[in-house]
Formats: structure tokens, sequence, C-alpha cells
């Protein structure tokens, strides 16, 4: 039998929130051969030591979290250590800031929703809110997503109300940060890291696709992985 792997769900957990509430039902619904024990780690209670041992690091939506320096320091634990990383919705946001401060040379990069004032805001407000929104994601064919995902466009669910300032993205870029995902207006909605065994952030939730019994296949591609 096939040892399950461990996977840190890093986020503040409450019932309230439609993505906590998904999340253990992907989980249950992952295929026989890809076992895994989901583990909640509340960004409060981020260890670096602690969550190198896992083998993989969800950052799950649920922002603003109780400590960004928390959400930021698995990330950059998963980033450093080579250990799958999915980051959505909020996940993908503080994905963008751990890099841009660690390795962008941009250690001033800020998250609005926690420093609305802050003069470096990498993470702003969109102009239009995406809770509650449903559209095409369009994929670089030769992306690691688009492979998961078996094609290049997707219907996806969002529920957030932030993203990336599109300023930043050649900065980013030229640092090795690839976004390979984009909506129907052009905004960048997905990340990858080329070169690490598997990191990808989404703005969308995919654990908000399906219903009990199914999941999204960029979660089983995290998975699949961490095995």
């Amino acid at each position: 039998m096939t040892t399950p792997i461990r996977i840190a769900l890093v986020g503040d957990h409450a019932e309230h929130v439609a993505a906590h509430r998904a999340i253990p039902q992907r989980m249950a619904a992952l295929p026989a051969a890809l076992p895994a024990d989901p583990y909640w780690i509340p960004t409060d209670a981020v260890d670096p030591p602690e969550i190198a041992r896992f083998d993989a690091v969800w950052v799950v939506p649920g922002s603003p979290y109780r400590s960004e320096d928390g959400a930021i320091t698995a990330i950059r634990v998963a980033r450093e250590e080579g250990i799958p990383f999915l980051g959505t919705c909020g996940g993908f946001q503080h994905a963008l800031l751990e890099f841009a401060r660690n390795v962008a040379g941009l250690p001033e990069a800020a998250h609005a929703e926690n420093d609305p004032v802050a003069p470096m805001r990498l993470v702003e407000l969109l102009t239009c809110s995406l809770v509650g929104h449903e559209g095409t994601v369009h994929l670089d064919p030769d992306s690691r997503v688009a492979a998961a995902v078996g094609g290049t466009l997707r219907t996806e669910r969002y529920r957030c109300s932030y993203g990336m300032a599109p300023r930043f993205a050649p900065r980013l870029e030229a640092a090795g940060m690839r976004f390979s995902g984009r909506d129907a207006a052009g905004g960048d909605r997905v990340l990858e890291l080329p070169g690490h065994p598997f990191f990808v952030g989404t703005l969308f939730q995919p654990e908000l696709v399906g219903g009990a019994g199914e999941v999204h296949p960029l979660i089983t591609a995290m998975v699949e992985a961490a095995h």
C-alpha cells in the first residue's frame, strides 16, 4: 500500500470560508493510488523546520491571514527546499509577496489588504471584485498547469478582491517567475516557478470546482508531485 503524503494546509481555518469546507472533500476524492493526509497549520504557528518535514505545502484562501509573515515563511520554505507547493487565492497573492521580497529585490512589496497606504502595493484591490465570479482562464500551451489540466482553456471560480498590480510583472519575470495563465482581459491569474519540482499559484480557487467525490486536476498534480 502506498504511504500517504503529508500536506501542510497553511491558513487560519474557519468554517465560514467556503474553501476550508471544500478542501477536505477534495482530499478525500483523490485517487486511491495518491493517498494524502492534510494537516492544518495556522499562519501564526508556522515553524520553518516543521514545514520542511511536509511532503507538500498548500497555502489556502482566507486572507487576511492572522500572520502575513507566517504565510510568507511557509512559501519561502517550500520554494527553497523544493517542496511541492500550491497557493490559491490568498496563497497566490502571498507567493507573489514572498518572491518579490526574497528573490526579485523588492523588500518593500506589500499587500494592500494588510497595508493600504504602503508605497509599493504589489497586491492591490481589483478594479472589479472577483467574489463569486466564474471566468475563462487561458493557459500557455507549454505550461505546467496546462499539462496538469489537459488543455489551455478552463472555466474557474474566484472569491477574491485582490490581485497583482500589473506593473510589477516584468520585474518578477526578470527574476524567474513565470505567469502562465490569464483571464479574458489579460490579467495574470497563474504563476509558476520553472525548475522547481512543483510551484504553482492561482488567483482562482480549484478547490471550489466540482462536487463531492470530485477533485480538480491541479490539486491531483500537486499530490502526484509529492508522491
